[in-house]
C-alpha cells in the first residue's frame, strides 16, 4: 500500500465512499472508517489529512454522531462535508440552526478564490446542496470561504489550523469543479505528493501475500468475472503452483459461460493455474427449491459455494488459505462501516459463520471496479477479459424473481443471450456499465398466433456506471430494444411480455435481488 493516505470518518452520509474514489482519483489512497474510530487509532495511521462526512442528522442532539474534540488538536488537516462541516463549526464554538431557506440539487456558489481550497475554481461555480440545516455562527478564527443566496456560510476555513469546511458537496458529480476542490485539499492543504498508483498497488499486493501465505497452500473462487480473475492472477504471480483455482459451476452462469471460463482458465488456456471445474448444478437447484426470498437466496448460495471449496480442499490436502475477489462496494452495501446493509454479498455477508480455512483473502477488498480493471491491465490481463460484464457471486439466481428452477433458468439466459448479443451488433456494449436480463415472477395473458398465452415477463436492465455506488439506466434506442423484444418473444419458450427497467442508483440497486 501506498505509505501517504487520507481518511474518511463516515458519519453516515450516502455518499461516504464516492469521497473515497474521487481522493483516489487525484493518486491518493483513501479508506473510509467510522467516525468513533479512536485518536490513537487515527495517530497509528498517521494519515495526511481527515475528511468529515455528510450525514442525515442535526449536529445540536445529544444521539447525534460526533468525534472527540481532540481531533482538531492533531495538527491533521481537516475537510468537513455537509454534516462534516456543522459539526466543525458546532464542536469548535460556532452555531448551527434550522437554515430559514432549505437547499437541494444544483445551486449557484460564489466562492473565495483566493482560499487554497478553491484555487483555480471560478468565482462564481455550481455544486450540489442537501441540507436544512446551516452554519449560523462561524467559530473564532474562521472566515467565509463561500456562500449562496440564502446560506451565508456555504464553506469557511482556518488556514492557521488547516481546517476547511464545505456545506455543499463536492465529492457528486453535479458540483461542476469538485474534484479540483478534493485535490486542492489533499495537495495544496495535505502536501499529498500522489503515489496512489495501480503499479504500486500490484507489486505492494504480490509482495504482501507472498509474506502472508508463505508456503501455504491456497484455494481460489474462480468464477471467470473481473473481480475473481484479478484475485486469481495476483495469487498465481505471488505464489505459484500454490494456488488452486476452483471453479464452481453452479447452474446459475450465463449462457455457455461455463466453457468460456473453462477455455480461458483451464488447462489449455493462457496461464498456469491449477484449475478444476466443480458441475454443481442440480445440487444447487435442490438447494434452492421453494426459496423466494432474496437474502435467504443469496445465504444459500454463498454456503453452499463455501461447502463445495471445502469438499475440494479435503481432496487436494491441507489448504490454509481461501481467496475471494471481494472489492470495496461489496464490503460497504453489507453494512460494514457503520453504513445501512442494503443486501448481503456472495463475498461478505453471504458466508456462514463457519468457514473451515485458516484464513480468507480478500486482495482486492479496498478497491473499486475501476481500480480493478486498472489492476488486472498492469497484471496484463487481456483487455476482452478486464472489461468482461460484472456478474454477481449468486449469479442468476438473483436476476430470477422467486423461486429459482431450471426451467427458469433456461428461459432468463435464452432471454439475456439475445439480449447481450444486440447490444454487441448495436456498438452499445463498451459504453454500458452493465446490462442483463432478468426474469420476472409476473405473468400475463398474451397471444401467439391463434393461441392464448400465459407466460412470464422478462425485464432487461442498462444502466451507466463509473464506480457501482451510483448508477444511471442507460438511454438504448428505441429500435435496438424493439429487436431484442421481438427476438426474445419469438425465440425463448416461456415468454411473452417484455420491459425495460428506468430504475437509477439509488433509490434501486443494479441488480434486481
Amino acid at each position: 500500500m501506498a505509505k501517504e493516505m487520507v481518511i474518511v470518518l463516515d458519519f453516515g452520509g450516502q455518499y461516504n465512499q464516492l469521497i473515497a474514489r474521487r481522493v483516489r482519483e487525484c493518486h491518493v489512497y483513501c479508506e473510509v472508517h467510522p467516525y468513533n474510530l479512536s485518536l490513537d487509532k487515527i495517530k497509528e495511521m498517521n494519515p495526511k489529512g481527515i475528511i468529515f462526512t455528510g450525514g442525515p442528522n442535526s449536529v445540536y442532539l445529544d444521539e447525534s454522531p460526533k468525534c472527540q474534540k481532540e481531533i482538531f488538536e492533531l495538527g491533521i488537516p481537516i475537510l468537513g462535508i455537509c454534516y462534516g462541516s456543522q459539526l466543525m463549526a458546532y464542536m469548535l464554538g460556532g452555531e448551527v440552526a434550522t437554515a430559514p431557506v432549505s437547499e437541494y440539487g444544483k445551486t449557484d456558489v460564489s466562492v473565495d478564490t483566493n482560499s487554497v481550497l478553491f484555487q483555480d475554481v471560478s468565482p462564481n461555480t455550481v455544486c450540489w446542496m442537501s441540507h436544512t440545516d446551516y452554519i449560523a455562527k462561524m467559530p473564532e478564527g474562521f472566515q467565509r470561504a463561500a456562500h449562496t443566496d440564502v446560506c451565508p456560510v456555504a464553506a469557511m476555513e482556518c488556514p492557521q489550523q488547516r481546517l476547511y469546511a464545505t456545506q455543499f458537496h463536492p465529492e457528486v458529480m453535479h458540483t461542476r469543479e469538485g474534484k479540483q476542490m478534493l485535490s486542492n485539499f489533499v495537495y495544496k492543504v495535505c502536501g499529498c505528493s500522489g503515489d496512489w498508483k495501480m503499479d504500486s498497488f500490484v507489486e505492494s499486493t504480490i509482495a504482501s501475500l507472498r509474506e502472508k501465505i508463505g508456503s501455504g497452500k491456497v484455494l481460489c473462487a474462480l468464477s471467470g468475472g473481473v473481480d475473481s480473475s484479478v484475485a486469481a492472477v495476483l495469487l498465481a504471480r505471488a505464489v505459484g503452483k500454490q494456488l488452486t483455482c476452483v471453479f464452481v459451476d453452479h447452474g446459475l452462469l450465463r449462457k455457455h459461460e461455463g466453457d468460456e471460463v473453462e477455455a480461458v482458465f483451464g488447462p489449455d488456456g493462457p496461464y498456469e493455474l491449477n484449475f478444476i471445474r466443480v458441475n454443481a448444478q442440480q445440487r444447487f437447484y435442490k438447494k434452492l427449491a421453494g426459496v423466494t426470498e432474496p437474502e435467504q437466496k443469496r445465504k444459500i448460495i454463498g454456503e453452499e459455494f463455501i461447502r463445495v471449496f471445502e469438499e475440494e480442499a479435503k481432496k487436494i490436502g491441507k489448504v490454509d488459505f481461501l481467496v475471494q475477489g471481494t472489492i470495496y462496494p461489496d464490503v460497504i452495501e453489507s453494512g460494514l462501516n457503520k453504513s445501512a446493509v442494503i443486501k448481503s454479498h456472495h463475498n461478505v455477508g453471504g458466508l456462514p459463520d463457519y468457514v473451515d480455512f485458516k484464513e480468507i483473502v480478500e486482495p482486492l477488498r479496498l478497491l473499486f471496479k475501476d481500480e480493478v480493471r486498472k489492476a488486472g491491465l498492469e497484471l496484463g490481463i487481456p483487455e476482452y477479459l478486464v472489461y468482461r460484464q460484472p456478474f454477481p457471486g449468486p449469479g442468476l439466481g438473483i436476476r430470477i424473481i422467486g423461486e429459482v428452477t431450471g426451467e427458469k433458468v433456461r428461459i432468463v439466459q435464452d432471454a439475456d443471450f439475445i439480449y447481450r448479443e444486440e447490444i454487441a451488433k448495436a456498438g452499445l456494449n463498451k459504453n454500458l456499465g452493465q446490462y442483463f436480463a432478468a426474469l420476472t415472477n409476473m405473468r400475463s395473458v398474451g397471444v401467439m398466433g391463434d393461441f392464448r398465452t400465459y407466460d412470464y415477463a422478462v425485464a432487461l436492465r442498462a444502466v451507466e456506471t463509473s464506480d457501482f455506488m451510483t448508477a444511471e439506466a442507460a438511454d438504448i434506442p428505441w429500435e435496438v430494444l424493439q429487436k431484442v423484444m421481438n427476438r426474445i418473444v419469438n425465440e425463448v419458450k416461456g415468454v411473452n411480455r417484455v420491459m425495460y427497467d428506468l430504475t437509477s442508483k439509488p433509490p434501486g440497486t443494479i441488480e434486481f435481488e
